[in-house]
Order: structure tokens, then sequence, then C-alpha cells
């Protein structure tokens, strides 16, 4: 603990209630941690109160803290523009800092009589380059296009002096290029052509056409038809290739669409940039931060745009609403010296776009943690829908299984990280209900699993999961939310709905119903681990039911009773190895005599259709 919290309280009760920044400093006065306030008084207060219920960070920083300064401003603005240059200045250990050690990829116009148009990782080769792109899978489609649009060479032929000593390939029989190799084209209009792709490239297909339209209208004014239907073959390649990119909303020109999404602990922010109306590049970061999605995208939207203010769109589009969207709005219109606006859609075009940035972050963190985007995209849709603070790593689901009251188990299964953990599968067998009574046996089994957890005496209960399900709906629910909570235990727990066809419908709440219509990714999950509850269940009840079966027929024995018909069933395990046991095996294993054994081992014979030797 910190020995030095209570002359901190005494300071911090002297604090003024004005907006401001505040400078945590340790004990060799270097700044750890910096933050604004809208209330300084407030804000630094509930870092040393007592019984603080801190995240692990937070306490951390806490712990450190030797003194503190503060810096009071005009309002929460300005505090907010002050805590970003300071965070850039001094880059302290405990803030949410954006690191920037990636490599960035460049388009490439090289420098000869023909220019080809590549993607590069430097600068080395000589040209004229375009980018940097973030993304290198945005720059090498954006390559590709543009070289399939305006049919530039991509062979390893050079020009001019390769024309004409071979025939042209395929590509230029397929119209995917424009047959330099024939010489038929001169210096001056593959320039031309070469500016047409640049402009494209850098302006996006709507201004390209533009000005090739006006290109066009003035050849057909001078009589050059073949040049004007040069260029209007040009512009329909253009107008095509435009096709196939994703329209943004006509009120947008250009835009940062920003998402995220989490998996293990880790955060990923992806910013798809459009510009021209097409996508332009992709860039993402990765944070390991104990902190809520709020704070994360507070520190990455300062912080990225402070560091890019000559990028700025003049529309930065998010997937949920920060605090006070008008401050920061201020602050980006500061940066980038005009108007920019914050969207958070809820419906319509945006809402996909948002969707296409949610889904590159998943993938990001599949590819990170060897998973499916699909399988990180279910558990940040079914943590959102169930309003837990963060996807559920950890899933314990339970299903009750009998047959008319007899053999009444539980089984419980596991999911982790989106996939079925088979080991960490449990069995119960009902031992203070053993008639139909779902609720009660459902009570037994948690009842059991939070005791074992407690006394910590089997591995496989050592752990708490993240949410548990339970198969059934509200009652099942309200059954077991007490049991957890008696524990002093904080678990979510959520039934899972069947409709009448036994498929999965929704998720129970003890306040009703959550839908999962709408979140196609979790209602896959969902589905797939109320089928393998429901299946591991029922086979374990079915196995339970016919060594019952096999044991009724046992104790018919004279000097066979239940203990000894269990001990054979725990010995031979199944049916096939009791009939391949010995006279001696028989005699061991169940303590009985030579007699008894040869008339247990006649019953066992047909019990499996074989004929009894003696």
């Amino acid at each position: 603990m910190n020995c030095r919290l209570p002359v901190l309280r005494e300071k911090t009760a002297k604090l003024t209630t004005s907006p401001g920044v505040y400078l945590m400093k340790d004990q060799k006065s270097e700044i750890i941690y910096i933050g604004k306030a809208k209330n300084l008084k407030n804000r630094v207060t509930s870092y040393f109160r007592e019984s603080a219920d801190h995240t692990p960070k937070v306490a951390s920083m806490v712990e450190h803290v030797y003194d503190y300064d503060f810096i009071v401003t005009d309002s929460e603005y300005e505090a907010l523009v002050l805590e970003c240059s300071l965070i850039k200045q001094h880059q302290p250990k405990y803030n949410i800092l954006l690191k920037d050690d990636k490599g960035y990829t460049y388009l490439c116009f090289s420098e000869e009589p023909y220019p080809r148009l590549t993607v590069e990782k430097n600068k080395k080769k000589a040209g004229t380059y375009l980018g940097p792109y973030m993304s290198g899978y945005v720059a090498r489609e954006a390559a590709k296009e543009a070289n399939r649009v305006f049919q530039l060479p991509t062979c390893r032929k050079r020009f001019p002096e390769d024309f004409k000593k071979t025939r042209p390939c395929l590509n230029y029989h397929i119209k995917q290029c424009m047959g330099v190799c024939r010489g038929c084209i001169s210096q001056k209009d593959y320039a031309e052509v070469i500016q047409q792709a640049k402009a494209y490239i850098q302006m996006g297909s709507t201004d390209s056409v533009k000005r090739m339209q006006e290109e066009m209208e003035r050849a057909a004014e001078a009589l050059d038809f073949e040049r004007a239907a040069m260029l209007r073959d040009r512009i329909a390649a253009v107008t095509k290739a435009g096709e196939t990119q994703k329209i943004m909303d006509a009120v947008l020109e250009e835009a940062d669409v920003i998402a995220m999404a989490e998996h293990m602990g880790t955060q990923c922010v992806s910013i798809l940039r459009y510009r021209g109306r097409r996508l332009f590049d992709k860039e993402t970061f990765f944070f390991q931060e104990n902190a809520s999605r709020e704070e994360v995208m507070d520190s990455y939207l300062t912080q990225y745009y402070e560091h890019h203010r000559g990028e700025i769109p003049k529309n930065i589009v998010l997937e949920f609403a920060m605090p006070d969207p008008e401050m920061y709005e201020q602050l980006f219109t500061n940066f980038a010296g005009r108007r920019v606006h914050i969207t958070v859609p809820q419906r319509g075009t945006l809402c996909q776009f948002v969707q296409l940035s949610r889904n590159n972050a998943n993938e990001e963190l599949a590819i990170r943690f060897n998973r499916t985007g699909r399988e990180v995209q279910a558990l940040e849709e079914l943590g959102a829908v169930l309003g837990l603070s963060q996807p559920p790593q950890y899933i314990e689901a339970y299903d009750i299984s009998n047959l008319s009251s007899t053999s009444m188990v539980c089984g419980m299964v596991v999911f982790e990280n989106g996939r079925p953990l088979k080991k960490a599968y449990k069995r119960f067998r009902m031992k203070e209900h053993v008639t139909q009574d779902d609720y009660a046996c459902m009570k037994e089994a948690l009842t059991r699993r939070l005791k074992h957890y407690l006394a910590q005496d089997e591995e496989g209960f050592s752990r708490l999961p993240d949410l548990i399900l339970l198969d059934g709906g509200q009652g099942h629910v309200n059954t077991i939310a007490p049991v957890i909570s008696g524990f002093g235990l904080h678990i979510p727990v959520f039934g899972m709905v069947k409709d009448q066809k036994h498929r999965t419908r929704a998720i129970s709440s003890a306040g009703g119903e959550i839908s999962l219509s709408a979140n196609r990714s979790a209602f896959h999950l969902l589905t797939q681990i109320q089928d393998e509850v429901h299946r591991y269940s029922v086979a374990y009840m079915h196995s339970i039911h016919v060594k019952s079966s096999y044991q009724m027929e046992l104790i018919k024995v004279r000097g066979i009773g239940e203990k000894k018909a269990q001990k054979l069933l725990l010995r031979f395990k199944t049916l096939a190895n009791l009939k391949q046991a010995t006279l001696e095996e028989l005699e061991t294993t169940a303590g009985i005599n030579r007699i008894t054994a040869e008339e247990l081992y006649g019953v066992i014979q047909e019990m499996t259709g074989g004929n009894p030797t003696g």
C-alpha cells in the first residue's frame, strides 16, 4: 500500500473544483500518468479514497504516486487539448499510448521512358512515390486496380529496347494491357495515361472521371475521334472499377470509419480511410489495457489525430458515442483547420461501413490469437448483447437430462475463446434430487460446482467462468442467480431458450428474453453451445441408464448385490469388456466363490447374446 496516501489525500482536499489537467509523479519526480478533469478535486480524489475499486492498472499507478501537479484551465475543452499535448511530450508509463512501429508501403511509378506502377516497401528505387499506405493489402489492391483499369504493362520487358521483339502476350489480347511492346504508343501518349492513373489513385474515380470527361469533350470538338473513343473506353473502365467499391453515403465525400474489437484482454482499433468515396487505406492499432472501450477510444482518437493533423477528413464515423462529442469535434476541427464532423450511425449505409471496420479488427485479432474472425466476432457480439464489460472468454453451460424420472444427471461443457474445451467438461449425477425436478437438479449441480471452486480440491473446477449459460428459461435463471450470489460471487447467468422444434431461439435473463437474431455470429455460437451441452448430458444419461439396466441383471445372481455389481461395472466399464472377463477375474473383482462366478458368467453371456461355456 502507498504510504503517501494520507499526504496525498490532505493535498487533494484543498484542490480546486475547476477543470484542468493533473500530472501524477513517482518518487523520482518522473511523470507516470496524465489525465484531464472537468472537476479536478473530484477526479483526483477518486484515486486516493479508501477502498477504491480500481482496475489493476490504475491500482498499480496509484501505488507508485509520490506527488502530483495540476494545471487549471478555463474549460474542459482546453484541458483535453492540454492533456493531448502533454501526453505526446512526456509519454507517461501508465497512459494508453499510441505506438507506431509498423512499416509502410508505397506505390511507385518508376523513373524510365515507359514507367511501371509497382508496390514498394521503401523508397530505394528511383521514381515517383504515392503514400505511405499503412496497409500493404490496400496498396497492392490499388496498384492492381490501376494497372487493370489503365491497361499498364506488368511484364518484365524493357521499353523501348524490347519493342516488336516478340508477339504481345495474353494480357494484351484480353485487354488487360495496352500492348506497349508493339511499339505503337508514343512516350507522350503513355505519359498522359500515367498522369491519369496517378489522378485516379490520388483523387478516386469521381474526380478522375470528371477530368477525363472534359478531355474527351475537347477531343471530340477538335474532331480527334480516335482519342475521344480511347478516353470514352477508359472512363467506362474507371466507372466499372468504381462500382466494385463500396459506395459511401452521398453526403460524405471523405471519412475515417473507426471501430474496435477485443479478445483475451487485447483491444484492436481499426480505421478504414475513405477518400473520393472509395477505400483508400486501412490501419490497425493494438492495445493491452485494462480499460473501458471509451477510455481506449478516447486515447486513440486524440493521439492519432494529433499525429496526423494534415490527414484529418471532413467526417469521422465512430462505432459508439464518445462522451461530449461536440468537444472532440472542436478539437479535431482545431487540428485540421477546418470543420470536422463526428457521426455515430444507428442504421443505414454507414452502419455497414462500421461493421466492415469492426470485421477488420476482428480478423486482425483472429490472426494474432490463431482464431477465426467469426469466433472473435461472436464473443464480441455476445458480450455486447448481454451487457458484459468484456467479451466472455470462458463460458460454462449446463443441461439437465433424465429418462422418466430415472438416471437424473447434469452435463457441464466449457467453451474457451469460442471453442469447446473438452478436457474441462464435467458430469454430475444427482445425489439429493433423484426425481424429475429440473430447477432442483440444476441448483444441486451448480452448488456442488461452486463448492469445488471454493475448496480448490479439483483442478477442473479451479477457474470461474466469465459467463454461465443454462439450458432453460427465466425460471432457471431465477433459481441459479441466488445460488451464485449466496457464494459471494458475481458471475453473469443467462438461460438458453428453445422454440417448439428444439432450436435455439433467444437468451433469457432475470428481466426477460433477449433476441440474438440481429447478431448472426453470436447466434451461431449460442446454438453450438446449446447443442453441445444437450448432446453431452444426454450421452451421460444414456450411459447411466444402460449401466443401471446391466446392474439390474447382475443382481439377479444369488450372491451379487448392488455394491458387487457396481464394482464389476466400474472395473470393466463396458458390457463387451465384461463378456471377455475370465472366471478368475470375476471372482477377484466381485469377491465371490467359483460357483457364484460360474452362474454370473452365464448371465453375462446371455446378456451379450453369447453361449456360456461353463
